[in-house]
């Protein structure tokens, strides 16, 4: 950091907006001082497709928060969306030759060796696999074969991939801004530290964060993060078809959608009430009725959370998880968001807010949208140490891999 042990900061780097949290700590709680946050300009779904863009940027929400906290700052934590995360089946089988054919440690390292030696896409690299059944000799459901007997040993597993060099990326923006990079998490895991409770992590929940520019979703079981996943749909495609259906610029249909929009059925007595809409380049505003917003409005969030439901719901944890569905990310605000999705998922739904163990300045980020953030600083306080950097003989690709993989060991 900048020689004050107590003092974090957190950078989201979202489709939409960046935004910078600067905290000290104070015994059990975080003590918040300032918050920032710019357009985001240059990142497209979590990668950066323009460095000088997306650096101005951060550098604009860091000065923002650093003024307010009255101190400058110089490392930080930052977060990796969830679509440089996926999750790839494999199965692997090797000979037992060991001593009467006991099956040791050492064969179920050689099958799931031999599961991940499937060919892999040129930019991703193996983060971790987790195996979810093995067979002896044809025999399925076993969790840990080491000390049966079997002449044939199976596994299937998830393979985690990630997209290092889109991290190497990241790295690179929050550098060329004149900061350190104390840690890079990944954004789901983040946000849990902000809304999730240990009581719900251990029972099961589903963490949904409705980002800009993709949904990005995690399976959290036992007090472990059990699976990511993402699809590049969220609330700036919302703002697109209120754009497209009312003809109106992006910025006016942003407008819209954070005072108007909603997905709840509309009361007979506001089924004609009028709402004003800009027209573009000058052209007069013009009167539409509420509900036609609702119509354009409901079919894309009915859309996002179907798509989450129909890929957590093919998870064999899904019918375990007692805690129900979280939702996070600025698009969790809109009005009657939590009930749409009780319908679609069949689980209690609640909207998650950072709150408990901030004081300060902790209006600024009872936010859904500040989720990542706070989490950031959470996550930031319990595993403070040294800057993530090149050591000599290591790139930095190396580097964040390595840190990546660590996530995965820490969990499994």
């Amino acid at each position: 950091m900048n020689g004050d042990k107590d003092v974090v900061v957190g950078l989201d780097l979202g489709t939409t907006k960046i935004a910078a949290v600067i905290a000290e700590e104070d015994g059990n709680e975080m003590n918040i001082m300032g918050v920032g946050r710019y357009p985001s300009e240059g990142l497209r779904k979590g990668i950066v497709i323009n460095i000088d863009k997306t650096v101005q940027s951060i550098l604009k929400a860091m000065r923002e928060a650093e003024m307010m906290a009255g101190r400058e700052t110089k490392g930080i934590y930052t977060g990796i969306a969830g679509d440089h995360i996926r999750n790839i089946q494999g199965r692997g089988v090797v000979a037992v030759t060991g001593e009467d054919n006991e099956v040791t440690r050492g064969d179920v390292e050689r099958v799931l060796e031999s599961a991940k030696s499937m060919v892999l896409p040129v930019d991703r690299e193996v983060i971790h696999i987790i195996p979810t059944e093995f067979m002896l000799d044809g025999q399925g459901g076993i969790d840990d074969p080491v000390g049966m007997f079997a002449k044939r040993l199976e596994a299937n597993v998830v393979i985690v991939t990630g997209a290092v060099t889109s991290a190497k990326n990241i790295c690179k923006c929050v550098n060329k801004a004149g900061y350190e990079i104390n840690d890079i998490v990944l954004q789901p895991l983040a946000s849990s530290y902000a809304i999730l409770s240990e009581e719900e992590k251990n029972v099961g929940a589903i963490l949904i964060d409705i980002g800009g520019g993709t949904t990005d979703m995690a399976i959290f079981y036992n007090g472990s993060l059990r699976k990511t996943s993402v699809f590049g749909l969220g609330g700036e495609n919302v703002t697109n078809d209120i754009g497209v259906g009312l003809r109106t610029s992006p910025r006016e249909a942003e407008r819209i959608k954070l005072q108007y929009a909603t997905v709840k059925r509309i009361p007979d007595q506001e089924l004609e009430k009028m709402i004003s809409v800009e027209g573009i380049s000058g052209r007069g505003n013009k009167q539409v009725p509420l509900q036609l917003l609702q119509q354009i409005v409901k079919p894309r969030i009915d859309e996002i959370l179907t798509l989450a439901h129909r890929e957590l719901s093919e998870d064999s944890l899904y019918s375990m998880l007692s805690a129900g569905v979280i939702l996070t990310g600025g698009t969790a605000k809109l009005d009657g968001i939590a009930e749409l999705a009780e319908d679609i998922f069949g689980l209690p739904v609640r909207i998650g807010i950072p709150k408990g163990g901030i004081i300060g300045m902790k209006d600024a980020v009872a936010d859904p949208s500040f989720s990542t953030c706070v989490g950031l600083l959470k996550y930031g306080s319990k595993h403070s140490g040294g800057k993530l950097e090149e050591v000599k003989g290591r790139s930095m690709f190396d580097t964040v891999l390595s840190r990546m993989r660590e996530w995965f060991e820490e969990f499994f």
